[in-house]
């Protein structure tokens, strides 16, 4: 027990500082209180973060299903030009071979009338006949090579050029000059620009 200002006490008349503040609050705590009012404030944000995920997610479906609607037409658009280009390929490819027939059938019919003649010269047994067979058969494909733009390469007398010759022999001679033709031993030719066979020849120097 205690005694204070005549007062006598015991502890169970002393009140606590809880049920003081209890009572000052109309029974509840101020602890409790602030406890409540921070829930509610904590509620209130994860209440506010919820909807702010659900409206991202949102936002991520809708642009999700953009990509894909993207990606489709786009896979689409590829499967076609694929398509489209092996159409193409096995065009090109046919038409290239049917030119190569169209121009192998002209060059063989260009030349059928040279192995005629060819025939016919290897009928003869006069030796001069034969000769003159032959002379002809070699005009005549002269000709036919000149149909077809084939011209036959120069060489004897001119500068060796190794764009168009094949030297094969050389030889050292003052009666010419440096790196002359001397002698072909075998005819070039070209078509255009191109060259289909190289004149083999002698260079002198």
């Amino acid at each position: 027990m205690i005694e204070e200002k005549g007062e006598v006490l015991n502890e169970n008349s002393i009140p606590a500082d809880n049920e003081a503040k209890t009572e000052l609050t109309g029974g509840e705590s101020s602890e409790n209180i602030a406890d409540k009012k921070n829930k509610k404030r904590d509620d209130k944000a994860s209440k506010a973060e919820i909807v702010r995920l659900e409206a991202a997610l949102r936002e991520a479906n809708k642009q999700l299903d953009e990509m894909k609607k993207e990606h489709d037409a786009l896979n689409e658009r590829y499967l076609r030009m694929m398509a489209e280009y092996d159409n193409y390929r096995k065009r090109v490819t046919k038409e290239r071979q049917s030119l190569s027939n169209d121009i192998a059938a002209d060059v063989i019919a260009d030349i059928l009338p040279i192995y005629d003649d060819l025939e016919r010269a290897s009928a003869f047994s006069d030796a001069e006949k034969v000769a003159e067979g032959l002379a002809l058969i070699c005009k005549s494909f002269s000709d036919t090579l000149a149909k077809l733009g084939v011209t036959e390469i120069e060489a004897l007398g001119c500068s060796f050029d190794p764009n168009i010759h094949n030297a094969v022999l050389h030889i050292e001679d003052e009666a010419y000059g440096e790196n002359v033709v001397v002698d072909v031993l075998q005819k070039g030719y070209m078509k255009g620009e191109k060259v289909i066979r190289y004149a083999m020849v002698k260079v002198a120097n």
